[in-house]
């Protein structure tokens, strides 16, 4: 009918003005509320987008197989959650100096090395469970190298986001990036319950090998992204030092860091998946679905993420969508149905995808580009290292009060904390994008 004009133009007669201004009405109501796609119009961007989908797709696949290889060689969650911390150490270490590095070289670069770094431990991952070694200090050493290349990859993709959009396209494709981890966290885990379930731990690192690889070819494909800091300068200590005393000055930056560690580090229950999948809900089928639970629901959220742009006090929002995450896991951690904890936590996952999104934009934005590096690696730190402080606190509690206090208790004092944190900087709870100006850094 597309190919007849004078059908769809009597069509049109027939539905009269009246019609088509409601039908137009209702495409506008839908576009205002599912997600903004107009970055991927971005050639450089959409690449980089769909490189960072799929890899993130294998890179999950090995974050569930890793520690389900360590519960099943040690039988303990307590182990789970030493892998947090594990991780965690280099993570800080060249989370911060990798954002420096991102402030004084050409960020396409730095972000295909530091990819490499990663891709080759997964290659080292499948050697390992190829040869058979099931070595628990190997697997240790292991990730605290995937560790380090992730801590310099992140930060460096985050801070190339602002130099390829205006300002006021930053908040979609920061969403658009979030969502794309969601469905890597969403499909990964699924995917990984059933390649572990049918062929081992050899075949969920191959996996993730393969799919590692795109996100290569994406970096190479960037254009130069060389440095607008200081040409003379270094990133060494004092570049690190000179971040982290700017971020000292911004009171709501600081405190979007700080809920950000309570929500990840008190609530997380991700280190009690193997166990609860072990014990309530009968192995690999249920560990794949826990761990995909959070994304389901922060997919979704990103899917319908087109009203995010429009709220101006993103500080009460932050807080908000905190706390409703810690009161979601607690109430997952109660229930004895998989379906009705999938649910709960998806719950909790739509929240966080909100609260991610509302600290990265207020950091893109307000962040001059000559700190952003160093700022994006602070946020590395703390958005991946607030889960791994969080494996290990779930871990240890559990090991010593069981997993229901573990989860229950962190989602119940996550909540508390947060309105508790928020109500002590009250800058946070003010900040208004209408009256916020952008943040300069110092001489």
């Amino acid at each position: 009918m597309q190919g007849e004009p004078g059908v769809r133009d009597e069509l049109d007669a027939r539905d009269g003005p009246g019609v088509q201004k409601e039908a137009a009405g209702r495409r506008g109501a839908f576009r205002r509320f599912t997600i903004d796609t107009r970055p991927l119009a971005n050639p450089p961007f959409r690449r980089l987008w769909v490189g960072h989908t799929v890899s993130f797709v294998g890179f999950q696949v090995t974050a569930v197989a890793v520690p389900v290889q360590v519960y099943d060689m040690t039988r303990s969650s307590f182990w789970v959650g030493v892998l947090g911390v594990v991780g965690l150490v280099p993570l800080i270490v060249f989370g911060l100096w990798g954002g420096a590095v991102a402030d004084h070289m050409d960020r396409r670069r730095l972000l295909f090395l530091a990819s490499c770094v990663t891709w080759v431990s997964t290659l080292l991952l499948l050697a390992q469970a190829v040869l058979g070694l099931e070595s628990l200090w190997l697997i240790m050493l292991v990730v605290a190298v995937q560790s380090m290349g992730f801590a310099v990859a992140s930060p460096t993709r985050g801070a190339i986001v602002p130099r390829l959009f205006p300002p006021d396209e930053v908040a979609a494709a920061t969403t658009l990036n979030f969502t794309a981890s969601q469905i890597g966290m969403l499909a990964g885990p699924l995917f990984a319950g059933a390649v572990l379930a049918q062929w081992g731990y050899a075949a969920a690192y191959a996996v993730d090998a393969v799919l590692f690889t795109v996100v290569l070819y994406a970096a190479l494909r960037l254009p130069a992204i060389p440095p607008l800091g200081e040409p003379g300068s270094s990133p060494g200590l004092r570049s690190v030092v000179d971040g982290l005393r700017y971020l000292a000055t911004q009171p709501v930056l600081l405190m979007s860091f700080v809920v950000d560690i309570i929500a990840m580090g008190v609530a997380m229950p991700r280190a009690l998946f193997p166990e609860a999948a072990d014990v309530r809900f009968g192995g690999e089928g249920a560990v794949g679905w826990l761990f995909a639970s959070i994304a389901i629901g922060a997919l979704l959220g990103g899917l319908l993420s087109g009203w995010i742009g429009r709220v101006h006090r993103q500080g009460v929002a932050l807080v908000a969508s905190i706390v409703v995450w810690g009161l979601a896991v607690a109430a997952a951690g109660l229930a004895h149905s998989l379906w009705l904890v999938v649910a709960l936590l998806a719950v909790g996952g739509a929240a966080d995808l909100v609260s991610a999104v509302f600290r990265q934009t207020m950091l893109q934005t307000y962040a001059p580009d000559e700190m952003r590096g160093r700022l994006q690696g602070v946020f590395t730190v703390v958005v991946a290292g607030g889960p791994r402080l969080g494996d290990l606190r779930a871990g240890a509690t559990a090991s010593v009060a069981g997993a229901t206090v573990s989860w229950v208790g962190g989602g119940l004092a996550c909540a508390v904390l947060v309105v508790v944190a928020a109500l002590a900087v009250p800058a946070l709870l003010r900040y208004d994008t209408r009256t916020a100006q952008p943040v300069q850094a110092g001489p």
